[in-house]
């Protein structure tokens, strides 16, 4: 395959060139019209700009999948509302000619809300068809009473709202579709990311992901359209080495075996995020907390890495960072530290000097403007912080935690650059990334020779739309965040073609 016309991302203006790729890899790249055509499929990009393909660091991806045709809650602006909404899911669902047994809901933003979440009130909604309601955090649900009675969960009888490590539980209790279903969820799931300019994934999906992908793999006919590397937990982590798996193995063209992945703390919205300093304006005092003694985190980790297994632990709140900084130094660990939301100021230097990436969302940045600004407004200068991150010395990786943020790396980019959406001013600007930083850390390869055959194909020029556009950051979000992509390429593969 040879792309003629090529504009390179980052190339001096005006220059063109031709990009040969022969099975997997790029093997030439030549001035525009100076390639041999030989057999090879010639592609005129008439000019359009080619990036590396984009990489989305963290996502769930079955949840993801599963998402996309869930009950959207995302506009729901009170307890009540979200109830309502969820009522009027259950009525359609009963017309249909084969109801579905359980209801889901997800996207809620509850940190503002005026009213209280309580059973009585989604029982009212939705009788007795089981509802589940997630939050967009993925770190809480609120569920009816026969929810409740249905997966014989006690303890939540008042308010139903279930959270953190027994959420998740119930969460993957909840998840029970078969196979055949949700692999092909999440090929259609798939199809869309690659629409993106996605070449590759790092699934932290909460369950034993390697059957999984070997059998997605095998029914896409030997290769999928992503790049996959498939997290480890620490409910499977026993199972993992015994198998002798291990971070970087092939489990299928394509796909490897990813990071191990611990949930160390909460998250912000739940306000279960641990802190050094409370949470404003709850009482009583809220620090969140850690989801594991640290002599445990530091236990399991040692553990994995000595298996063979690289690391991404989820911290946000500070407190969780310095708890995992101090794990990391004291027993020379490798790895990534997911979210990082919260930084306290002696620790930005810190990742750099360990040699820890930050793995982050932008877009949770922008999602989370209000609630930081109520929870987190005395240190909101420490929040979100990835201009403070980077010019510390740190690496950065991107990524959405789908289905937290939508599995789309322009979002991520946009937020990154713009800090911003909805036509809002920019909240914290001093923090954005600049366009090629964002840019880099959502790619993996190089347009060069001897690099994987990964690459996307703009209809728009990205470092253009910034230009005209840079006295109105609103306007250049959106412009982002609809980026044109005309022709994904993964390892030498069309994925998605609209030339």
């Amino acid at each position: 395959m040879i792309l003629t016309r090529a504009k390179r991302w980052g190339s001096p203006a005006g220059e063109l060139v031709d990009i040969v790729i022969e099975g997997e890899w790029i093997t030439q790249v030549v001035p525009s019209g100076t390639a041999a055509l030989g057999d090879h499929e010639v592609i005129d990009l008439e000019e359009r700009v080619v990036t590396p393909g984009l990489w989305d660091e963290h996502v769930h991806f079955t949840l993801w999948a599963q998402h996309r045709r869930r009950v959207s809650l995302v506009g729901a602006s009170s307890a009540a509302d979200a109830a309502r909404v969820m009522g009027e899911a259950v009525a359609t669902n009963a017309s249909q000619s084969t109801p579905d047994p359980l209801v889901v809901g997800a996207g809620y933003r509850d940190g503002l809300w005026k009213d209280q979440k309580t059973t009585k009130l989604l029982d009212e909604a939705t009788g007795d068809t089981p509802v589940i309601l997630i939050s967009v955090d993925v770190h809480s649900a609120w569920v009816n009473s026969a929810t409740l009675r249905h997966f014989g969960v006690t303890g939540h009888d008042i308010d139903g709202v279930i959270t953190e490590r027994e959420w998740f539980d119930l969460a993957r209790r909840a998840n029970d579709f078969d196979n055949a279903t949700l692999d092909e969820w999440a090929m259609d799931a798939a199809r869309h990311a690659a629409s993106r300019g996605v070449v590759g994934i790092v699934d932290l999906e909460m369950r034993y992901n390697a059957p999984d992908w070997i059998r997605r793999a095998e029914a896409a006919g030997g290769r999928y359209p992503l790049r996959v590397e498939a997290g480890v937990y620490p409910d499977d982590l026993d199972q993992a080495i015994a198998e002798g798996l291990s971070s970087g193995q092939e489990l299928a063209p394509g796909v490897t075996v990813g990071p191990f992945k611990i949930i160390t703390d909460g998250s912000l919205n739940t306000r279960t995020a641990h802190c050094t300093e409370p949470y404003l304006t709850v009482s009583p005092p809220e620090y969140g907390a850690m989801n594991f003694p640290p002599h445990e985190i530091a236990a399991i980790l040692t553990k994995a890495q000595a298996a063979g297994f690289w690391l991404a632990v989820h911290a946000i709140g500070d407190e969780a960072n310095r708890i995992i900084l101090d794990i990391f130094e004291e027993h020379d660990l490798r790895g990534r530290i997911e979210h990082a939301q919260l930084v306290r100021e002696q620790d930005f230097p810190r990742f750099s000097q360990l040699g820890i990436t930050a793995s982050v969302q932008p877009e949770h940045a922008v999602d989370d403007r209000d609630v930081t600004d109520v929870y987190w407004a005395d240190r909101v200068n420490r929040a979100f912080a990835l201009r403070r991150l980077v010019d510390s010395g740190a690496s950065l990786v991107l990524g959405s935690d789908a289905p937290v943020s939508p599995l789309d790396p322009w979002v991520s980019i946009a937020a990154a650059v713009t800090r911003t959406r909805d036509g809002r001013e920019p909240w914290h600007h001093e923090q954005a990334l600049s366009l090629e930083e964002a840019l880099g850390f959502s790619h993996r390869s190089q347009l060069e020779v001897s690099q994987p055959a990964d690459l996307a194909v703009l209809d728009a020029d990205p470092r253009w739309l910034m230009d005209a556009l840079a006295g109105d950051m609103a306007k250049a979000s959106d412009a982002l965040r609809q980026m044109p992509v005309a022709l994904t390429i993964c390892a030498g593969v069309v994925t998605h073609r609209e030339l």
